[in-house]
């Protein structure tokens, strides 16, 4: 019923969101030397490595690793950079990653391929199990300001607790905070 679910979702904003995602990506070109798509190693379901893209937002010299890992991320924002992830419009091809069963629309945000202490706690949890998400539980109760064992504390509740109207109620909250961009490191 989910994988159903989120095929369908997926299908249905591809064909609403289909101009914003081209303007997004001809800012991207226009804006920036490189490619219009990052795309980044990330930790799946059991584990598993998948690519997951997003709209390029950092120039393409920067280091491979979480944004709040650089001592000075701002320096490597693209001139849409910052727009692009204060309105999370980075996170619109992983539409795709949706629609391809590497993820979910809720779910432990992915990991990165290097987030050892991430993955390790989650794994400790059972939360390795999911399919990871385009949003989370986490995700509404702090974003990228929660430490990681707060964040893996809620992708467990929601291992434990989910459902279909759990699912609803994060996708509407998102939205929310979203609108009102709550929680987002620049």
């Amino acid at each position: 019923m989910k994988r159903l679910f989120d095929v369908c979702l997926a299908l249905v904003a591809l064909s609403l969101l289909l101009l914003p995602i081209i303007v997004v990506a001809l800012l991207v070109r226009l804006t920036s030397v490189g490619p219009i798509l990052y795309w980044s190693d990330r930790v799946g379901r059991f584990n598993q490595l998948f690519n997951m893209p997003k709209f390029r937002t950092m120039r393409v010299d920067t280091p491979a690793v979480a944004t709040h890992l650089l001592a000075n991320p701002a320096q490597f924002l693209t001139p849409v950079g910052s727009f692009l992830r204060q309105s999370s419009l980075d996170e619109l091809p992983q539409l795709w990653s949706i629609i391809q069963g590497d993820m979910s629309f809720v779910g432990p945000r992915p990991a990165l391929f290097n987030q050892d202490d991430l993955v390790a706690l989650r794994t400790e949890y059972g939360v390795d199990q999911l399919v990871p998400g385009l949003t989370g539980w986490a995700q509404i109760n702090g974003r990228d300001e929660l430490p990681i064992p707060e964040k893996v504390k809620l992708d467990a509740a929601y291992l434990h607790e989910q459902s279909f109207c759990l699912d609803i109620k994060i996708i509407f909250l998102t939205f929310l905070k979203v609108l009102r961009r709550d929680g987002i490191q620049h």
